[in-house]
C-alpha cells in the first residue's frame, strides 16, 4: 500500500502524447531509469500550496523514453490506453519509494531535499566560526527543470515567488543538515527573477539531481 511507505516525487505529468495514452513527464530527477525502467510507480494529485495531502495510487510503468533534444520523457502506463485517459492525469506527480533512491557520492545530494530549506543571502563569514553566514530571505518551495534547474523561493513577508538558477556560482552553499542554502546572486538577479520566473514555469509546464533526484 502506498500509505505504508514514504514516496518520493520524481516527475510531473505535463501533457498527453499522441492518441494512444502516452504521457509527457517533466523530470525532477537526473536518473533516467525512473522513467524508462518498467515496474511499479505511483501517481498523486499535486500537493496544494497550503500543504494539503493527497492519496497516491499505484500504477505500472510499461515503458518510457526521452524525447530527443528535450528534458521531457514519454511514458506508457498500464490501463491508460487513449488520449482522454492520459489527459485526465495531467498535473499529477509521479512517485517512487524513497527507499529506492540511488546512492550518491560524498558531497552529492538529491535536489528534492532542498524543498523546505531556508534561503540565506550570503553576506560574509561568521566571526566566530569562519563559516559563511547571511540573512534569511525565504524558503525553497519547489523546483523546476527549465534548461537549468530553478529553485522557487517563497520570500519572507511576500506572496510573490522568486526563481533562482541552481548553479554553484549562485548557490555556493548547501547545508542539508543545518536546513539552509546560501545564495550569492549577481546584481539585479533577485529583481529579474521575481518578474520573469513565472514565465519560465509556464513554459516548462506547456512543453514540457547536481547528482540529484
Amino acid at each position: 500500500m502506498a500509505e505504508e511507505q514514504e514516496l518520493l516525487v520524481v516527475g510531473r505529468v505535463v501533457a498527453a502524447q499522441g492518441l494512444r495514452g502516452e504521457l509527457r513527464v517533466n523530470p525532477l530527477s537526473d536518473f533516467p531509469e525512473r522513467f524508462t525502467r518498467p515496474g511499479r510507480r505511483w501517481l498523486r494529485p499535486a500537493q496544494g500550496r497550503r500543504g494539503e495531502t493527497a492519496t497516491a495510487a499505484e500504477v505500472e510503468l510499461l515503458s518510457g523514453r526521452q524525447l530527443p533534444g528535450k528534458e521531457l520523457f514519454v511514458i506508457r502506463l498500464e490501463g491508460v490506453d487513449d488520449r482522454s485517459a492520459a489527459e485526465a492525469l495531467v498535473g499529477q506527480e509521479l512517485l517512487v519509494p524513497a527507499a529506492d533512491r540511488p546512492k550518491l557520492a560524498k558531497g552529492e545530494f538529491h535536489l528534492l531535499d532542498l524543498v523546505g530549506l531556508e534561503v540565506r543571502l550570503l553576506e560574509g563569514a561568521d566571526d566566530a566560526t569562519g563559516q559563511p553566514s547571511g540573512r534569511c530571505i525565504g524558503t525553497v518551495k519547489d523546483l523546476i527543470h527549465a534548461g537549468n534547474d530553478l529553485l522557487e523561493v517563497e520570500l519572507s513577508g511576500s506572496g510573490a515567488p522568486l526563481w533562482i538558477p541552481f548553479v554553484e556560482a549562485i548557490v555556493p552553499v548547501v547545508e542539508l543538515q543545518a536546513g539552509w542554502i546560501g545564495i550569492t546572486p549577481p546584481p539585479g538577479l533577485l529583481e529579474l527573477s521575481a518578474n520573469t520566473g513565472a514565465d519560465a514555469a509556464d513554459a516548462t509546464d506547456s512543453g514540457s539531481d547536481q547528482g540529484a533526484d
